[in-house]
């Protein structure tokens, strides 16, 4: 709960809270029909890196709103198959409003000329090319949708399905709760093909030099960052902490 301001006191609900009770226990399609043509219409993207499972959530939007805002951020060094994958599915799921997301070219000079920040600074280089550049392209939305789900590792283990960042935009997390063998039956269902990279063992892909293949028994983003103590780009972090306003 929350003080609303232009009142004596009186005091709101917390908008987080409000669409938390309203579409927890949903399914994401329905989430999503909701969120997008009616909660957040015409005020709503999807943040998509076009990566190992990124077809799933790409597919239901389609199904609702194939004009609803995609937002994909290219850093300049992802992998060639990425940009292949981004591709196919444009094509194969008929979105008509991608939009590609890239750095600032003149903070690009001036903070990493030789690219190679990534090999001292990964989080300074994470910043310059993916969480500016996306702060930027959200600040037009009140909401965002986003991919994440609980089981992808301990820093979004108790994610909700809702959560507001310091801006007071919310985050719509409607797969947070699906495993991957939800994953994998919704894929095989609907035909959806997968990323080139997932058959050789890339569970979640990101950039080119900071990605590697997880073997099993690692948790699926084990191959992010390996070999530091870094496990997200920061676009879902305010500050260093992650983005998660309690629901009540």
């Amino acid at each position: 709960m929350r003080l609303d301001p232009a009142s004596s006191g009186t005091v709101t609900p917390d908008p987080a809270a409000l669409y938390q009770a309203q579409y927890a226990g949903r399914p994401a399609e329905g989430i999503l029909a909701d969120a997008i043509t009616h909660d957040f219409a015409g005020r709503i993207a999807l943040v998509s890196s076009f990566g190992a499972e990124a077809a799933v959530l790409l597919h239901m939007v389609a199904q609702v709103d194939r004009a609803t805002p995609v937002l994909f951020g290219d850093t300049g060094m992802l992998f060639p198959e990425t940009h292949a994958y981004r591709d196919r599915l444009i094509d194969r799921l008929g979105l008509t409003d991608v939009r590609i997301v890239r750095p600032n070219p003149v903070a690009l000079e001036t903070g990493d000329p030789a690219g190679t920040l990534n090999a001292v600074e990964p989080t300074s280089c994470c910043f310059l090319r993916k969480v500016a550049p996306m702060q930027r392209a959200t600040s037009a939305f009140a909401a965002t949708i986003t991919g994440r789900k609980r089981y992808q590792s301990p820093t979004r283990a108790d994610m909700d399905v809702v959560e507001a960042d310091a801006r007071g935009r919310l985050k719509i997390n409607p797969l947070y709760g699906w495993s991957t063998q939800d994953l994998a039956t919704y894929m095989r269902r609907n035909v959806l093909p997968a990323h080139p990279l997932v058959a050789r063992g890339f569970a979640s892909i990101g950039c080119a030099p900071c990605t590697t293949a997880v073997t099993a028994g690692e948790d699926q983003r084990a191959g992010r960052w390996r070999g530091s103590d870094k496990t997200e780009c920061g676009i879902h972090f305010e500050n260093g902490r992650i983005i998660r306003t309690p629901a009540n």
